[in-house]
C-alpha cells in the first residue's frame, strides 16, 4: 500500500457486523473475530457448518498474524527486521523464511516500477516521519544524505535464506507489503483448516475474500472515493483489494508533508488521487496500491496492463478517474450511492498505522 503508512485504527466493525448478521439468515453459521496487531486491527469472519471449527481456524489465523508482527514490525527493536536492519550491512546474514518472501516480493515490484516502489526508503521515511510529528522540515543536507542510503539494487538476496545491504546506512520499511503479506499468511491458514468462505479484513486498507457469502457471488466491497459522487465498487471471491492514498494536510500544520515518500525525490508524495488494486494475493494488492499511487494513473496504467489478474481505479477529490485492467472487476455507480445489498462491506480505504 505505500513507502510506508501511519495507520488509523479503521472503524469497520458496526457495518461489518451487521452485514454479515443481514446475511446470517442462511442455514450455514459464522463466527466473526478480530485482533490488535501491526498497529491495526485484524478482522475475519468466517462461514462453516462448524462453529467450533471456524472459530479454532479464526484463532490459528490471528495468532499467525501476531506472530508476523514481530517477524516484520518496524517499531519492535528486537522484531526479525530491526535485527537485521542493524546486522546486514555490508554483512550477510541469516534471515526466518517469512521476512525472506516478503523482501523477495519486495523487490518483484521494485523492478516492475523500476524503483518507484521500494523498501529501501526507510531512512526518507524517519527523516519526514519526524516532521509529519511536528519537527522541523529536513533539511537539503539530510535529504542527500538519507538518499543515499537508498536503492532496491543494494539489496542482495542468497537463497535460501540469506540477506546483505551494500550500504551502510540503509534500512528496510515494509510497511507497503506487511499486512497484505499477513492477510495471505491468514488465508492459507483458514484454507488448511476446511474454511472456504471468509472474509479478511487488515484495518480496511487490504481485504482478502474467500469464496462467497452464503446464497451470494461475491463479498462486495464499496472502495475509497475522495469526491463523494461515483461510489467504486468491487466483488471480491478469492482475491484480495488494497486502497492506498496520501495523508491529508493537518489543519493546524496547514500544507504538511504525507506519510508516502518517494524514493525518487526523497520527498513526500503530492497526489491528490486514491487508488485501488484488486489482485490474486493481498501482498500483491497492497504492493501495487502503493506503487501504482506514486505511478500515478498514466504510467500506473500502462503497469496494469502488463500483470496478469490486476485491476485499478484512480480518484480524484474532484471526481476524475482511470480505471485499468484487461478485464477489470471493478465498477463506479455514479450518483447511485451505496448498494443496499446483504452481502456488501463496507469499506476499503481506510489509512492504516505503522506496521
Amino acid at each position: 500500500m505505500r513507502s510506508s503508512r501511519f495507520l488509523l485504527a479503521a472503524l469497520l466493525t458496526p457495518w461489518l457486523l451487521f452485514t454479515v448478521l443481514e446475511i446470517s439468515g442462511q442455514s450455514m453459521p459464522f463466527v466473526h473475530k478480530k485482533r490488535y496487531a501491526m498497529g491495526t486491527v485484524f478482522e475475519i469472519v468466517a462461514y462453516n457448518d462448524s462453529v467450533a471449527r471456524a472459530s479454532s481456524a479464526i484463532d490459528q489465523a490471528l495468532d499467525e498474524v501476531v506472530r508476523l508482527d514481530q517477524v516484520l514490525s518496524n517499531f519492535k527493536p528486537e522484531s526479525d527486521l530491526s535485527r537485521m536492519n542493524r546486522d546486514a550491512r555490508f554483512h550477510p546474514v541469516r534471515i526466518p523464511p517469512d521476512l525472506y518472501n516478503v523482501i523477495e516480493a519486495s523487490l518483484t515490484y521494485s523492478r516492475l516500477s523500476d524503483g518507484a516502489f521500494d523498501v529501501s526508503v526507510g531512512p526518507l521515511v524517519d527523516l519526514w516521519k519526524a516532521a509529519l510529528a511536528g519537527g522541523a522540515t529536513p533539511s537539503g543536507a539530510e535529504l542527500a544524505r538519507a538518499r543515499t542510503c537508498v536503492g532496491y539494487e543494494k539489496i542482495f538476496l542468497m537463497p535460501p535464506d540469506q540477506i546483505e545491504f551494500r550500504s551502510d546506512c540503509m534500512r528496510l520499511d515494509l510497511g507497503a507489503v506487511g499486512k497484505g503479506y499477513a492477510v495471505d499468511r491468514a488465508m492459507e491458514i483458514l484454507h488448511a483448516n476446511g474454511i472456504e468462505r471468509a472474509y479478511i479484513d487488515a484495518g480496511g486498507s487490504t481485504i482478502y475474500g474467500m469464496g462467497a457469502p452464503p446464497n451470494h457471488d461475491g463479498w462486495l466491497v464499496h472502495l475509497r472515493d475522495p469526491s463523494n459522487r461515483l461510489d467504486p465498487q468491487v466483488k471480491l471471491r478469492t482475491n484480495s483489494v488494497s486502497t492506498s492514498e496520501q495523508t491529508a494536510a493537518s489543519r493546524l500544520a496547514g500544507d504538511s508533508p504525507g506519510h508516502i515518500v518517494d524514493p525518487a525525490s526523497g520527498t513526500p508524495l503530492r497526489t491528490g488521487y486514491a487508488v485501488s488494486v484488486t489482485a490474486k494475493s493481498a501482498t500483491a494488492s497492497d504492493a501495487l496500491s502503493t506503487t501504482l499511487l506514486l505511478l500515478g494513473p498514466e504510467k500506473g496504467a500502462a503497469l496494469v496492463a502488463r500483470l496478469k489478474d490486476v485491476s485499478a481505479i484512480w480518484v480524484s477529490a474532484d471526481g476524475r478517474r482511470t480505471i485499468a485492467g484487461s478485464k477489470t472487476a471493478i465498477f463506479v455507480h455514479q450518483g447511485s450511492g451505496p448498494a443496499a445489498t446483504a452481502a456488501t462491506v463496507k469499506s476499503a480505504g481506510q489509512r492504516e498505522n505503522e506496521n
